[in-house]
Protein backbone atom coordinates (compact mmCIF):
# COMPACT_ATOMS: atom_id res chain seq x y z
CA UNK A 1 0.00 0.00 0.00
CA UNK A 2 2.94 2.25 0.60
CA UNK A 3 3.99 1.95 -3.04
CA UNK A 4 0.55 3.10 -4.24
CA UNK A 5 0.56 5.98 -1.81
CA UNK A 6 4.07 6.96 -2.93
CA UNK A 7 2.99 6.80 -6.57
CA UNK A 8 -0.07 8.97 -5.86
CA UNK A 9 2.19 11.46 -4.08
CA UNK A 10 4.63 11.38 -6.98
CA UNK A 11 1.82 11.90 -9.52
CA UNK A 12 0.42 14.77 -7.44
CA UNK A 13 3.88 16.35 -7.11
CA UNK A 14 4.46 15.89 -10.84
CA UNK A 15 1.10 17.56 -11.59
CA UNK A 16 1.94 20.48 -9.28
CA UNK A 17 5.35 20.78 -10.93
CA UNK A 18 3.75 20.76 -14.41
CA UNK A 19 1.27 23.45 -13.34
CA UNK A 20 4.09 25.52 -11.85
CA UNK A 21 6.04 25.20 -15.12
CA UNK A 22 2.92 26.24 -17.02
CA UNK A 23 2.53 29.31 -14.82
CA UNK A 24 6.22 30.10 -15.26
CA UNK A 25 5.90 29.79 -19.06
CA UNK A 26 2.83 32.06 -19.00
CA UNK A 27 4.63 34.60 -16.79
CA UNK A 28 7.58 34.56 -19.16
CA UNK A 29 5.30 35.07 -22.16
CA UNK A 30 3.52 37.95 -20.37
CA UNK A 31 6.84 39.53 -19.44
CA UNK A 32 8.11 39.19 -23.00
CA UNK A 33 4.95 40.86 -24.29
CA UNK A 34 5.28 43.71 -21.80
CA UNK A 35 8.93 44.18 -22.73
CA UNK A 36 8.04 44.33 -26.43
CA UNK A 37 5.31 46.91 -25.72
CA UNK A 38 7.76 48.92 -23.61
CA UNK A 39 10.30 48.86 -26.44
CA UNK A 40 7.64 50.08 -28.90
CA UNK A 41 6.69 52.84 -26.47
CA UNK A 42 10.35 53.85 -26.14
CA UNK A 43 10.74 53.94 -29.94
CA UNK A 44 7.51 55.97 -30.29
CA UNK A 45 8.64 58.34 -27.54
CA UNK A 46 11.99 58.87 -29.23
CA UNK A 47 10.21 59.56 -32.52
CA UNK A 48 7.94 62.08 -30.78
CA UNK A 49 10.94 63.81 -29.17
CA UNK A 50 12.62 64.10 -32.57
CA UNK A 51 9.40 65.37 -34.17
CA UNK A 52 8.98 67.92 -31.38
CA UNK A 53 12.55 69.16 -31.91
CA UNK A 54 11.94 69.44 -35.66
CA UNK A 55 8.67 71.32 -35.12
CA UNK A 56 10.32 73.64 -32.57
CA UNK A 57 13.01 74.47 -35.12
CA UNK A 58 10.40 75.12 -37.81
CA UNK A 59 8.42 77.29 -35.40
CA UNK A 60 11.52 79.33 -34.56
CA UNK A 61 12.28 79.84 -38.25
CA UNK A 62 8.66 80.74 -39.01
CA UNK A 63 8.51 83.15 -36.06
CA UNK A 64 11.71 84.85 -37.22
CA UNK A 65 10.31 85.15 -40.77
CA UNK A 66 7.02 86.53 -39.44
CA UNK A 67 8.94 89.14 -37.42
CA UNK A 68 10.96 90.15 -40.50
CA UNK A 69 7.74 90.43 -42.53
CA UNK A 70 6.09 92.47 -39.77
CA UNK A 71 9.12 94.77 -39.57
CA UNK A 72 9.08 95.15 -43.37
CA UNK A 73 5.36 95.94 -43.33
CA UNK A 74 5.91 98.64 -40.71
CA UNK A 75 8.80 100.07 -42.76
CA UNK A 76 6.69 100.09 -45.94
CA UNK A 77 3.83 101.72 -44.08
CA UNK A 78 6.14 104.40 -42.68
CA UNK A 79 7.59 105.08 -46.13
CA UNK A 80 4.12 105.33 -47.65
CA UNK A 81 3.12 107.87 -45.02
CA UNK A 82 6.29 109.86 -45.74
CA UNK A 83 5.63 109.70 -49.49
CA UNK A 84 2.02 110.85 -49.03
CA UNK A 85 3.19 113.72 -46.83
CA UNK A 86 5.77 114.69 -49.47
CA UNK A 87 3.10 114.61 -52.18
CA UNK A 88 0.75 116.71 -50.03
CA UNK A 89 3.55 119.19 -49.34
CA UNK A 90 4.36 119.47 -53.06
CA UNK A 91 0.67 119.85 -53.92
CA UNK A 92 0.23 122.52 -51.24
CA UNK A 93 3.15 124.53 -52.66
CA UNK A 94 1.71 124.40 -56.17
CA UNK A 95 -1.67 125.71 -55.14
Amino acid sequence: MSDGHDEDGLVAASNRFDKALGRLDQSLADLTGRMQRLKRIEVDTQRLVQERARLATELDKTSARAKRLDDSAHDVSRRLVEAMETVRAVLAKTE
